[in-house]
């Protein structure tokens, strides 16, 4: 039987390194308190391979294994201040990854449903995310399709490029609920942060936040 994989410990060091993170981010011009103090709570370098720690709280990305990175604390940031997040509000995660993105969010008093489409990653991240406090509850899948089962969502949070908005996650959030998507631009060669609000009526509105690149949202289930 395979020995359950043990995550890294968190003391007073990582701590530190984590509030010059928040510090170095405020400086950058986030303002959001709330978002700032999940960041500072959430240890980033459980997530990572040992050999990163030292890098775990520097504004950078890593890679996870599947092709797939951890985004860049900055990033995190960025999305989860679009979406903004209300404690006991549901959140549906396209794109679990290592699982720190999503922790943010539950660190923020979301509940939180992730998905994701890579077997050998799913598992992983499950193992680490069993070990910490947060209520994520995942699911292996394919991110176009959602979960239609635990639907309506208040926020959806996109963590691939998306060649367009899925119409099933639309249909799966409330009204006036909120998606953000990065969603590749007409060069191809990156994404432009989009938030779409769906209005009463069903209507959508949609602003643009910048441009982003992100490793690219495909569909069904894969596994390493």
């Amino acid at each position: 039987m395979p020995r359950k994989m043990k995550i890294a410990e968190d003391n007073y060091r990582h701590k530190g390194m984590r509030q010059q993170l928040v510090n170095q981010l405020r400086s950058a011009g986030f303002s959001d308190e709330r978002v700032l103090s999940a960041i500072n709570e959430v240890p980033r370098h459980v997530f990572l391979d040992s050999s990163f720690v030292e890098f775990a709280y520097t504004d950078q990305p890593f890679a996870i294994g599947a092709g797939q990175t951890i985004s860049q604390p900055s990033t995190v940031a960025f999305q989860t201040t679009l979406l903004n997040v209300e404690r006991g509000m549901k959140v549906l995660e396209i794109g679990t990854g290592s699982g720190y993105q999503a922790c943010v969010l539950a660190a923020l008093g979301a509940k939180v449903f992730s998905i994701e489409r890579q077997r050998n990653l799913y598992f992983r991240t499950k193992e680490i995310l069993e070990q910490l406090p947060y209520r994520v509850k995942t699911f292996l899948g394919d991110g176009y399709e959602g979960l239609d089962t635990y639907k309506p969502f208040d926020r959806v949070i996109i963590t691939a490029g998306a060649p367009f908005i899925p119409p099933k996650l639309i249909d799966q959030m409330k009204p006036n609920g909120i998606m953000v998507i990065p969603m590749d631009n007409a060069n191809g060669d990156g994404q432009i942060m989009l938030r779409i609000t769906k209005n009463a009526d069903g209507s959508l509105s949609r602003e643009e936040f910048g441009d982003f690149k992100f490793v690219p949202m495909l569909t069904g289930t894969a596994s390493d």
